[in-house]
């Protein structure tokens, strides 16, 4: 690997370099990029705004320029027998300027910006990615509205929360939303979840305020960043102001609901060093009683030029949030009234401290190192009435939290906390070389990562606050006991190449060899009831495992250009999903765990093609197929309890589409003035359990499929005024293996399972910009739509999660 790094210089042939500097005074540009259509190299300028992209045969070539607030230039040049120099003068994006003009500069520069085969030290060649552009978006980004942001990202299926996007769920292709947990979340490049393996749920979401950028890699992605199902979740958060020294931006919003959030930056640069950071304040009362919320979140990211090539850079998040449940709804309580709560006890707390310090290096021309380290400090504490565990047959959802003649109240409150300590180490190194007389790219990389996360469960205290401490002494026969602390390890090598078989097809196999350690050590408690509820058993069992498992994944990825506007693709890539802790330990009072449960494996099929037609439309077509071995999923065993266990076999296929239209282009609007553009997302997705041991499985759906999953809008500007229309309709979908409907009223299950009826949603937004200020409003469900999207087993329910009927919101920002 060495030799091939060292060597890689020696095959180059001529290169193209030259300087970016500023149009009206001469001065270089430092952060400009410079980008060849043709070999997808994309070369950064240094401090004096100098560029070289190397390893160039004879021809001609398509270079783009482009650097944070200045106008894209293009031009085309020849290289014959010798080195070429090319020099860009860039000419600002002023303020006086209207928004469709600097929105038209933006797309030119995103869609540049769009992964590419190669990006940094990562390969995205052949696979299924969509980017979220943030600075495009039009929408409530204070609350981050998912089914606003992610409008574009096809398939996405997204349980929609009341909390003003605290939390972010989505999931697809049948993947569980809870929490996105089957995805591998990251923020800048590291793993931000509460542990990766054990514990893959994301608490913690960056404001879409403070975004730039949303990338979405699909299934291919488990050989570069994990085993999951899902693929790869990436917030890329704003890059520091490289023109000045200290930039203020400064965004509050209101709303419906008392909702008010407050969204403070600073950003800029002087000298070698640049940073960028914010403190983000949120409060609301939700729609329904008992759901108000209290949510702060600073981030820091500070940057250090050591030299031309060498970048030092740390990031440090803190998020603090409580937040009120209202419980869930059986159907019946749902179809009466959804803004109804029977719940004022449960309560739900987050405390996340992240940490990374990245090294970027580049050895040559040709060869990119990075090292990340990151670590987690993190709690969340969960309390809550979720029916008397004491009781047969006692019903969750609808069952009343009884309380005494004075109102203090009878039954203690479940209590869970989990504390989250890891840190991981991650490095990467990339280098272009010559195979022969074609161009190649290959990656390797290593990854380390250990955790020590505590799962604790017992009796809270009889109040009605934010109590999260446990009263064991008070209640020694609460059943739902248990201390467990779980130790985890994972060690791995990936490696992906991309060989170039001619000018437009190139292969990409990749590998990804895997060990992970799986420890749980502790205690729970066994407590036996009669029939009137009174012990007569009380037993404390030890319970430690430990699972080694080592194993290889592979995958390939194909790319063909058959021209600069078409890209045909496809991949196959290995998924594994290892059980989590919540899988072995975590009491719930709506289903069992089956002590047997397994790791689940599969792969992930994707094709496609995508590009643009006429300058006019963008599009992505494609097609992909999933097949999972042992799928985890919920069913009623032979005494009519539900247990969580390996079901069986199941495949998912289907057509995923996307198409945005440049309206104004095609009715040849005045493009200093107006900007028109509709776009459809359009996924069409089936499925079937191939083979299962359990009874009424095989021919089933597969659960959280919706089969239409559509999202449209017309986005039109005039000058400073911009306006989206948005529509979204997801078909029903059920949530459960054996494809229940909704049980009778008065049923333990009513409410928990059955399936997930149709519902349409309509979202208007406009902003309109007026020198430094910007004011944005909208309304969501503008038809006001009664329909949820989740129906929780645990928390916040168990039960239905009624969506949000219509609401308002206003922002005022100001930019200095």
């Amino acid at each position: 690997m060495l030799a091939l790094c060292c060597g890689a210089n020696a095959w180059a042939q001529y290169s193209i370099k030259g300087k970016v500097v500023d149009g009206a005074t001469g001065l270089p540009v430092p952060v400009a990029e410079v980008y060849n259509e043709e070999t997808q190299y994309i070369a950064r300028t240094n401090e004096k705004g100098e560029y070289e992209i190397p390893n160039l045969k004879p021809g001609t070539y398509s270079l783009v320029a482009y650097s944070f607030s200045y106008k894209v230039i293009e031009r085309k040049v020849t290289v014959a027998s010798a080195n070429l120099e090319v020099d860009f003068r860039l000419q600002e994006i002023t303020q006086e300027l209207s928004e469709v003009v600097i929105a038209q500069e933006r797309e030119k520069i995103f869609s540049i910006n769009r992964l590419k085969p190669v990006e940094g030290t990562a390969i995205y060649a052949g696979k299924k990615s969509e980017v979220v552009l943030l600075d495009k978006a039009l929408g409530n980004l204070a609350t981050n509205n998912a089914r606003q942001v992610y409008a574009q990202v096809v398939g996405l299926n997204i349980y929609e929360s009341v909390d003003a996007g605290l939390q972010l769920s989505v999931g697809g292709r049948g993947l569980d939303p809870n929490r996105t947990s089957n995805f591998n979340t990251r923020q800048n490049g590291y793993d931000i979840s509460a542990d990766v393996l054990g514990y893959p749920e994301s608490y913690y979401t960056p404001p879409a305020e403070a975004l730039s950028e949303i990338q979405v890699i699909r299934g291919a992605a488990s050989l570069q960043y994990g085993t999951q199902f899902g693929g790869l979740i990436n917030f890329k958060m704003k890059e520091p102001n490289p023109k000045k020294k200290v930039e203020l931006t400064s965004r509050q919003t209101v709303g419906s609901f008392n909702l008010f959030t407050s969204f403070n930056s600073l950003s800029g640069t002087t000298g070698k060093f640049s940073y960028y950071a914010y403190f983000n304040y949120k409060t609301g009362d939700g729609f329904r009683p008992n759901s108000g919320f209290d949510s702060k979140n600073f981030f820091a990211n500070m940057n250090y030029q050591l030299n031309e090539n060498t970048r030092l850079s740390f990031d440090y998040t803190h998020l603090n949030y409580l937040a009120q449940q209202a419980g869930g709804l059986t159907d019946t309580q749902f179809n009466r009234n959804p803004n109804f709560s029977n719940r004022e006890r449960n309560w739900f707390e987050v405390q996340w401290n992240l940490m990374a310090l990245k090294l970027e290096h580049k050895f040559s021309g040709n060869t990119d190192f990075s090292l990340n380290l990151f670590g987690l400090d993190a709690s969340r504490n969960s309390v809550g009435f979720r029916g008397n565990p004491t009781q047969l047959n006692s019903n969750p959802v609808s069952e009343l939290d009884e309380q005494n003649n004075d109102g203090t109240y009878v039954t203690p409150r479940d209590l869970i906390r989990g504390d989250f300590n890891n840190w991981g180490l991650e490095s990467r190194l990339l280098t272009r070389y010559k195979l022969g007389e074609k161009n190649a790219v290959f990656l390797i990389g290593t990854k380390f990562y250990k955790a020590e996360n505590r799962s604790q469960q017992g009796p809270g205290s009889l109040g009605v606050g934010a109590d999260f401490n446990f009263a064991r002494q008070e209640f020694p026969d609460y059943p739902n006991q248990s201390d467990f602390l779980f130790p985890n390890l994972n060690v791995s090598l990936f490696g992906e190449n991309i060989f170039y078989l001619n000018n437009r097809l190139s292969l990409t196999p990749g590998f990804r060899l895997e060990y992970i350690k799986t420890e749980s050590q502790g205690t729970y408690t066994q407590v036996n009831f009669d029939n009137a509820g009174n012990p007569i058993s009380n037993r404390t069992l030890q319970d430690n495992r430990e699972l080694n498992r080592s194993f290889l994944l592979l995958g390939l990825g194909l790319s063909y250009d058959h021209s600069d506007n078409l890209e045909v693709y496809a991949n196959l890539s290995q998924n594994y999903r290892s059980v989590t802790f919540s899988d072995i330990r975590t009491v719930n009072p709506t289903f069992i765990i089956d002590p047997e449960i397994r790791d689940e494996t599969g792969f992930t099929a994707d094709f496609g093609l995508r590009g643009k037609w006429n300058e006019t439309v963008s599009y992505d077509l494609g097609g992909f197929g999933l097949l999972y071995n042992d799928r985890i999923g919920i069913i009623l065993d032979d005494r009519a309890n539900r247990v969580r266990k390996n079901i069986g076999k199941a495949f998912i296929y289907g057509l995923e589409t996307f198409a945005d239209w440049n309206l104004a282009r095609t009715l040849q609007l005045d493009a200093n003035q107006f900007k028109l553009n509709w776009f459809v997302n359009a996924a069409f997705t089936s499925s079937e359990y191939l083979a299962s041991e359990e009874n009424n499985v095989v021919g089933k759906k597969v659960e959280f499929i919706p089969t239409v999953n559509l999202k449209t809008g017309l986005s039109a500007g005039y000058n400073n005024l911009l306006l989206s229309l948005q529509f979204t309709h997801l078909t029903e979908q059920f949530t459960d293996v054996q494809n229940s409907a909704v049980p009778e009223e008065g049923d333990a299950r009513n409410g928990v399972i059955g399936e997930i009826p149709a519902y349409s949603v309509m979202d208007l937004s406009m902003s309109c910009t007026l020198g430094r200020w910007k004011i944005e409003s909208g309304i969501n469900n503008l038809l006001n739509e009664r329909y949820f999207t989740r129906r929780a087993t645990g928390y916040p329910g168990p039960g239905i999660i009624p969506s949000d009927p219509r609401a308002y919101y206003f922002t005022l920002q100001l930019k200095l």
